[in-house]
């Protein structure tokens, strides 16, 4: 079973953040961003990260349909806890055959070299890394994030994520 990295690519400079990925030996980079642009930090576009990375040896795959910016995709959310739109309707599209299937998609490329998934946001619990993070560590996979060339810290399931009939819902008290 593969172990996943996870990163956000902030305000660094290119040459910060390839140190980052190659402190962890990261030998793929997934792009979850739903547009892989940045209209500050350049070096973050979809072009560049794609002519770029792969001259550090590191492989740039953009996953468009694990992008965040989601629209409410149902009226009866079974995530209770997730008061936050946006993240709630993350949370509803985990629920799609769409994810599944892009989230097949990401294990196999895991399960052949070292991964790791990035979007803009250097704090995971900022963004929709955190619910695929949750549904990965629920499924049995450890997840690490990656701040800079310091220790990874490991995922730890977020409080209100239950597995139930085999998805991950979020449940009890708000969360945010």
């Amino acid at each position: 079973m593969p172990t996943f990295y996870t990163i956000g690519h902030s305000t660094r400079s290119l040459d910060e953040f390839v140190s980052a990925l190659k402190a962890h030996a990261i030998e793929t980079l997934v792009d979850i961003r739903a547009f892989p642009m940045s209209c500050r930090l350049h070096h973050f576009n979809h072009e560049s990260l794609e002519t770029e990375l792969p001259k550090q040896g590191i492989r740039y795959v953009w996953m468009k349909a694990l992008g965040g910016y989601r629209k409410s995709i149902r009226n009866d959310s079974p995530h209770t806890a997730l008061r936050n739109a946006s993240f709630r309707n993350y949370a509803d599209y985990t629920l799609t055959p769409e994810f599944r299937e892009a989230m097949t998609e990401l294990l196999q490329l895991a399960t052949h070299s070292r991964t790791a998934y990035m979007c803009a946001e250097r704090v995971y619990f900022h963004c929709h890394r955190m619910i695929v993070s949750d549904w990965l560590t629920a499924h049995g996979h450890e997840v690490l994030h990656i701040d800079a060339e310091k220790p990874v810290r490991p995922h730890k399931l977020t409080a209100e994520a239950r597995v139930i009939e085999g998805e991950m819902i979020y449940r009890g008290d708000q969360l945010f």
